[in-house]
């Protein structure tokens, strides 16, 4: 669950990473109240979208009266930013700058540990300075069970050739940042810029924050998920409680476990097609299911060819193919589809198809000829 700078501004707070003060508002008039009770100028109107680039769209301006801040709210409120419309905007006081920094925690997964990056080249995209100059990143990688020292935290900085003035500043945040990072569930946690301030402290001036939906049953979250942007296709799959990620490709990808559906999607790449989505129905076979996976994938207008690529463990074959007949006749499928059936009583389970098989309904016996079969149905309906 990716969150909106404002709402990331909030999760530091909590854990005593110092942000600027500010508040969240939805209108022009409200925008304007907001920096008058902030009570000093000047103050930044920031667009809240979760994409970057906001400030070469317009959507960050200086404001040095109450007049500015009516007149970019007014610009900024409704914008349109890299296909995202601003619907909030953040009115927060100003900093002074002498300096900015880059600082992230996120999981490395093939080293099955924390990463930690810091740079004394901040304010762009750490993207930028990994290509053009990466040994301006300081990495640490840290055992989730040994966790991370004052000691580690001081080196860290002083590989960063951080300015000196800032190493105080510079490891309590960092110090709290991990924190965040850990206790907070969170799959990413970045603050870019880091600043240091011409009086020496450090603060983070903004907020990425990425949050382990898989750890929500421990945290109130419910604020946050209420602010979640969604397009149709996954506003209907939240409410179904599916898995689901939109893609731009023609074929749609229906699978159980987020591992398989991420092969399928590769497969279907390897044969020529592009995944239309992400779609995991989990360890369930019922037919609710299937409804609401189809009835997504059908709805979706980029969809020309349907691939339902189960392999059985606890689920079983007949289970999931009594599930994908009797979703079939609940809905009016409008694309073919493609089933590869394997795994636990997968004979059952074809057995069970044969009868239903035709231009709608087709079944293969691998990944890949039924990637490959999808990728042709889609092909000739495009």
């Amino acid at each position: 669950m990716d969150l909106f700078e404002y709402q990331g501004k909030q999760f530091f707070g909590s854990f005593d990473i110092p942000v600027s003060a500010g508040e969240a508002v939805t209108t022009v008039e409200d925008a304007v109240a907001a920096a008058e009770r902030l009570n000093t100028y000047p103050v930044v109107v920031k667009a809240q979208v979760q994409v970057g680039g906001r400030g070469k769209a317009g959507g960050i301006k200086l404001a040095n009266d109450a007049d500015e801040v009516r007149t970019f709210a007014t610009d900024i409120i409704g914008m349109d930013i890299k296909g995202h419309t601003v619907n909030v905007v953040w009115i927060e006081v100003a900093s002074d700058i002498a300096e900015e920094y880059y600082a992230s925690f996120t999981l490395d997964r093939a080293k099955k540990s924390h990463l930690g990056m810091l740079s004394a080249e901040g304010g762009v995209e750490i993207e930028t300075v990994a290509e053009e100059n990466p040994d301006a990143i300081a990495k640490i990688w840290i055992d989730p069970v040994d966790g991370l020292d004052e000691a580690t935290l001081r080196e860290w900085v002083a590989a960063a050739n951080l300015n000196p003035d800032a190493t105080e500043g510079a490891v309590d945040i960092l110090g709290k940042l991990y924190t965040a990072y850990v206790d907070g569930d969170a799959d990413l946690v970045e603050i870019n810029p880091l600043i240091l301030k011409p009086t020496g402290e450090v603060h983070a001036l903004d907020a990425k924050v990425t949050l382990d939906n898989n750890a929500g049953f421990r945290h109130e979250w419910a604020a946050y998920e209420a602010t979640q942007e969604r397009d149709e296709r996954e506003e209907a799959a939240h409410e179904a409680g599916l898995e689901y990620v939109g893609l731009e490709g023609s074929v749609g990808i229906i699978a159980n476990g987020a591992g398989l559906a991420m092969s399928t999607l590769d497969v279907v790449n390897q044969a020529g097609g592009s995944p239309a989505n992400f779609l995991d129905v989990g360890g369930g076979a019922d037919a609710d299911k299937f409804v609401a996976a189809l009835t997504i994938l059908d709805n979706d207008p980029r969809v020309k060819s349907i691939l339902i690529n189960i392999f059985g463990g606890i689920t079983r074959g007949e289970e999931v193919a009594n599930g994908i007949i009797e979703a079939l006749g609940r809905i009016d499928l409008a694309h073919p589809m493609v089933v590869r059936l394997d795994g636990t009583n997968a004979d059952e389970g074809r057995e069970i198809l044969k009868p239903h098989l035709g231009d709608t309904l087709q079944m293969e016996s691998t990944m890949l000829s039924a990637a490959a079969k999808a990728v042709e149905l889609a092909a000739a309906r495009a």
